[in-house]
């Protein structure tokens, strides 16, 4: 079957099940979601054998050890899906809510969240978003056709199976949760034309998937653009505390989008601050402006291209500013607006930074690792949304819908 045709296939098969979602009450999803979570720990040696074959894979092709960690699927990866499900499971079902009532003539307005129909979600080899996107899709009433990255394709037909097979446990019609298993690029080019069928697209990747999908997608598209975050050393900042945010921020997880790319130092506390963090974060290796490498002699300079990349790994680029607007103008320029930080204990410059920094997450005094669906309470994520319009920032459940108006009335006719 051709590409085209087989995208176009899959794309109406998500659609026509999407409908059988509508009328479903939250304990039928609810119960939904618990078989997916059975089947995950029943399935659990099936996941890791085929997770395997993908790591080993990868592992030969030379695949980077941040790539190969977003890869892996292990024990406490699988207990973390399992518990994901399990929390979605436990929220309030957005799907029905009123979120307002006016009567402006006599007759009752109500405005209704309501799914937004069907949903695609493309995203990198990170497994675990097969999961957590088909839950929330699920809670949220949607439909979703996913695309995982090749790197992941075992693992990524391995957890499908496990979704439909919870899914027909409990009486729902599996063809809600579609997966791509043909592995070629130009399959997002189709997949993403699929107007008809398919209501939203959202892509989580690198900057390359990300202009790809939004150059030759006619249908709507949230973007989870790269993660390009700051954290901003201000001349008050408690050194030891920085420092422990900043270790956190770039060395937990560094192949994630909130982990820290750029740390930007006042230059009065640069002296002092600078080597500090060259003995903290051992293993990493620094790219620092003029002034930096004049405080860490060895250091590579930093390019232009530098400061806005999204590494991805054990590398940070550093530089000296004078001033807090001069971090900001920074961040304007490179930053992606996903999430960006200041440590200080001045009121003033948090309360300037915060008013001045357009990304969809600011910290304060804390790791850009917090930026995250579960931490902020949201169940799982389905991305964080770089976009201003509909959602911004973490996207759970209540970002996964839309609204519509109903209109009651005793007979109301409109006179003018």
């Amino acid at each position: 079957m051709d590409l085209k045709t087989y995208m176009e296939e899959i794309s109406k098969k998500a659609k026509d099940a999407s409908f059988s979602l509508r009328g479903l009450s939250a304990d039928v999803k609810n119960t939904a979601l618990l078989k997916i979570a059975e089947r995950l720990e029943s399935e659990r040696e099936r996941i890791k054998k085929a997770n395997r074959i993908d790591f080993e894979r990868g592992e030969k092709k030379g695949l980077s050890r941040a790539f190969l960690d977003r890869l892996l699927l292990n024990d406490k990866r699988i207990d973390g899906m399992i518990n994901s499900v399990k929390e979605i499971a436990g929220f309030e079902d957005p799907v029905g809510e009123v979120v307002g009532v006016k009567r402006p003539q006599g007759f009752v307005l109500e405005k209704v969240r309501v799914p937004i129909g069907v949903i695609a979600v493309i995203f990198e080899s990170r497994p675990n978003v097969t999961i957590d996107a088909a839950a929330l899709c699920l809670k949220s009433g949607n439909a979703v056709v996913l695309r995982g990255g090749s790197d992941a394709i075992e693992s990524g037909k391995v957890l499908t199976g496990v979704i439909r097979s919870g899914l027909k446990d409990a009486g729902i019609d599996s063809d809600v949760v579609q997966y791509v298993e043909r592995t070629e690029h130009e399959g997002i080019d189709w997949l993403v034309k699929q107007d008809r069928y398919i209501d939203l697209v959202i892509p989580r990747g690198g900057e390359r998937l990300i202009k790809r999908v939004v150059e030759e997608a006619t249908i709507p598209v949230i973007k989870h653009y790269k993660g390009v975050c700051h954290l901003f050393v201000d001349s008050s900042a408690d050194i030891d505390m920085a420092l422990n945010i900043v270790e956190n921020a770039k060395m937990q997880r560094p192949a994630v989008c909130n982990a820290l790319e750029t740390l930007l130092v006042h230059r009065d506390v640069a002296e002092k601050f600078l080597p500090l963090v060259r003995q903290r974060l051992k293993g990493v290796e620094l790219r620092g402006c003029e002034r930096t490498t004049e405080i860490i002699p060895g250091i590579k300079s930093a390019t232009e291209d530098d400061y806005y990349a999204e590494f991805l790994d054990l590398i940070l680029a550093v530089r000296v500013v004078d001033s807090l607007d001069e971090a900001v103008s920074h961040i304007e320029k490179y930053g992606s607006h996903h999430t960006d930080g200041i440590i200080s204990e001045s009121v003033a410059s948090i309360e300037k930074f915060v008013n001045s920094v357009d990304s969809a997450v600011v910290t304060v005094n804390a790791s850009t690792r917090l930026s995250d669906g579960g931490v902020f309470g949201l169940g799982a994520e389905i991305g964080i949304s770089t976009d201003k319009l509909h959602a911004r920032g973490p996207m759970g459940l209540r970002e996964l819908t839309t609204y519509k108006w109903v209109v009651r009335g005793k007979g109301d006719l409109r006179i003018l």
